[in-house]
């Protein structure tokens, strides 16, 4: 017998936590790894560095990068 495939829905954890519900997350923050929902979630632009003989060289074009909104808060803080 085969086992069925069962459906699984990571949940947001900033609303789970102000108690808005159990929204489902889009993604997983690169900064402290927790899941988080379009509303909660920020996507920010990530430089890309590779090598060229031996000095790196940085891409024109950024990456995206996921966070959410407390790490967003936290790496923007002075």
């Amino acid at each position: 017998m085969g086992r069925q495939p069962t459906e699984f829905t990571m949940h947001c954890f900033d609303c789970t936590q102000d108690g808005s519900g159990t929204t489902a997350g889009i993604g997983a923050c690169t900064g402290c790894g927790l899941f988080v929902c379009r509303d909660h979630a920020r996507i920010v632009g990530a430089g890309v560095q590779r090598p060229i003989g031996v000095v790196p060289r940085t891409s024109p074009v950024a990456a995206r990068r996921l966070v959410c909104a407390t790490c967003r808060t936290a790496e923007l803080a002075r």
